[in-house]
């Protein structure tokens, strides 16, 4: 399993460790994942997804899964997440 966010793409980064003494060792910042189940109301289903802390924030703010989905840039999206956003698309065109 990746530690990578399925809807923003956020995923290690690399820093040091700075000691009192100054010295520095390399260490891994990694996101703070989480597995959550979003509900999509064009779909009427929910999706198990694993995604940071701040991205869960930023779908609240949007107004749920199908507004983050269809404002995200296909490039930063999960292929699980690019085919849920295919499907709402579909859907919203059909309804």
């Amino acid at each position: 399993m990746s530690r990578r966010c399925e809807l923003t793409g956020k995923g290690p980064m690399t820093g040091n460790n700075v000691s009192h003494a100054h010295n520095k060792t390399r260490r891994r910042f990694l996101p703070n994942l989480n597995d959550v189940s979003l509900m999509s109301e064009a779909l009427e289903r929910t999706f198990r997804l694993r995604i940071s802390a701040s991205a869960l924030r930023t779908v609240d703010h949007r107004g749920g899964l199908d507004a983050f989905l269809l404002k995200a840039r296909d490039t930063e999206l999960s292929p699980a997440a690019l085919k849920i956003k295919r499907d709402i698309a579909k859907a919203r065109a059909s309804a």
